[in-house]
């Protein structure tokens, strides 16, 4: 009883202290994590808060940039047809 007493300071203070942070792949990580909260013990807002946090970091990561490009109208590469061994016959 007496950890959701403190769950509940602890609840408000961060959500104070958000503010109006961007929640850029906050809610899909922390529904992610109280799953997983749950199934591990029943720690849903535990896994919540860390998939929150988690999601937000993965959301916020720079993309990789590719070293080659092709132009936009350029076709695919296309694979040529591998040629096949001729068979060998030993008589």
């Amino acid at each position: 009883m007496t950890s959701r007493l403190l769950l509940i300071p602890l609840a408000l203070l961060l959500a104070a202290a958000a503010g109006a942070a961007s929640a850029k792949g906050c809610l899909k990580g922390a529904a992610v994590g109280a799953v997983a909260g749950h199934v591990a013990g029943h720690h849903a807002i535990i896994g919540a808060v860390a998939g929150c946090a988690v999601g937000h970091h993965l959301a916020n990561k720079p993309k990789p940039t590719t070293t080659a490009s092709r132009p936009p109208n350029a076709p695919a590469l296309a694979l040529a047809p591998t040629p096949t061994p001729a068979l060998s016959s030993k008589t």
